[in-house]
């Protein structure tokens, strides 16, 4: 069974992808990954296969959800062990999949790249949104996740087939709260997160608070009527 898969959703980030594949490439060749090129307009697409990566090109933009599953479901049928979410962005740093995989190896289903295990959570507008998401799965499912918004996680085989062969499995806090409900297993890991240098993050203010409303209500209500098959 081959180990690691590096999932790379991509959605108008011309200005990062080489800078971030090509670190992968002469730095982590032990890892493989994959760009998924979320129906992009602007020249992501082109860069990738001028660069020969490897490239899932999805003819429109589903979203981040449908460029996580896309993902999954490549992780899935070409039976990775592990499959890691991470930003093309730039800000998730790969020096700690090696420590996230080792978490892992001790029998969880899930490991987060979380910034606060051994650091304090600042107290900002920005993570008051972080505070309320780890409350509301704290209350949903008796455990705290203290990073419930970092992008960077890693599941299992288990999990990687459930969102490969499942609808509405996106990758975000509600989704983590959504399987520890059904018994997933999660651990994090510190890690420290650099800021986006080039690129506009889909994130306004407005989005922002849109955002944390969305997972709130998908918690503390939807989940409880959500079924699983």
């Amino acid at each position: 069974m081959k180990e690691v898969l590096i999932i790379i959703p991509a959605y108008n980030e011309q200005d990062n992808i080489k800078r971030v594949v090509d670190n992968l490439i002469e730095n982590y060749p032990q890892y493989d990954y994959v760009v998924v090129n979320d129906g992009s307009r602007d020249h992501t697409r082109r860069i990738c296969r001028e660069n020969g990566y490897r490239l899932l090109d999805l003819p429109v933009n589903l979203g981040l959800a449908g460029g996580f599953q896309a993902g999954m479901k490549y992780a899935y049928r070409a039976g990775y062990k592990y499959a890691i979410q991470f930003d093309a962005d730039g800000q998730h740093r790969p020096e700690y999949i090696e420590p996230i995989k080792k978490k892992m190896e001790e029998g969880y289903d899930i490991v987060i790249a979380s910034r606060f295990v051994s650091k304090k959570k600042p107290f900002s507008m920005r993570m008051l949104g972080s505070r309320l998401i780890s409350a509301a799965i704290k209350i949903t499912t008796g455990k705290r996740i203290k990073d419930p918004t970092s992008g960077m996680r890693m599941f299992n085989r288990r999990i990687i087939k459930e969102c490969a062969t499942n609808i509405n499995y996106g990758p975000e806090p509600d989704t983590v709260s959504f399987l520890m409900k059904n018994g997933a297993t999660v651990a994090e890991v510190q890690a420290e997160m650099d800021e986006r240098i080039a690129g506009q993050s889909y994130l306004t203010a407005f989005k922002s608070i849109s955002y944390m409303v969305r997972m709130l209500t998908s918690i503390l209500v939807i989940q409880n009527f959500r079924k699983r098959r």
